[in-house]
């Protein structure tokens, strides 16, 4: 067996089974919403929001908290997308893909500086700062929401916040021991470009599907 395939396997040495498959789960259903949110397909939100409940709870195993807290953000978030996702802007045509305005952008900044007060408030309160990625997770977890807010808000910015959060969780995963996951954030980076090129192709357009 090569060096690579060794330290691969080793990642998984003493975890539970049961842990493995959930997570090779989390990843799948993960990759599915993704790909869904790309097509710009309502699909995007069953699939996350299993996803998502899976990774809540390998992750409060694991005492990642501001991980476990981006996945239970996204759970919520998940709900609120699919209404808007399916709110009519007529008789026959579903909410259109849309530029963020200034206002919006603005509440991007509160999010993202309001999540890293938060995030550091709860990693303070539980004494995690005992690691390096703790920092690291404190950023991701504040770009990711402000990501998946204006995803649900239907807005093409939110492409660019996953291409760099997702950037960041490959080698990010990799060090925690999360293999499989931070392969999932590698494809998504590789999806999330195609995304962001695919939904300004469509932009203020309104559909009439919403299974594209």
């Amino acid at each position: 067996m090569s060096p690579i395939f060794e330290w691969f396997f080793a990642q998984y040495k003493d975890i539970p089974t049961y842990l493995i498959v959930l997570e090779l789960l989390g990843v799948f259903f993960g990759f599915l919403s993704v790909w869904f949110s790309k097509q710009d397909n309502i699909l995007v939100y069953p699939t996350g929001i299993i996803s998502t409940a899976i990774f809540v709870y390998i992750l409060a195993i694991y005492g990642l908290l501001g991980d476990m807290m981006i996945n239970a953000y996204y759970f919520a978030m998940s709900i609120y997308g699919w209404y808007i996702w399916t709110r009519k802007v007529d008789d026959t045509h579903y909410t259109p893909i849309t530029k963020a305005t200034k206002s919006e952008n603005k509440k991007s900044i509160y999010i993202f500086i309001g999540t890293l007060v938060f995030v550091f408030a709860v990693y303070k309160y539980f004494d995690k700062w005992n690691n390096w990625t703790a920092y690291v997770d404190t950023v991701t977890t504040a770009i990711f929401f402000v990501g998946m807010w204006l995803m649900a808000k239907k807005k093409l910015e939110n492409w660019i916040y996953w291409i760099i959060g997702d950037i960041i969780s490959v080698p990010l995963y990799l060090y925690k021991g999360l293999v499989f996951t931070s392969f999932q954030y590698l494809l998504f980076t590789i999806i999330a470009i195609y995304g962001y090129r695919a939904w300004k192709k469509n932009l203020d357009i309104p559909e009439t599907s919403l299974l594209n």
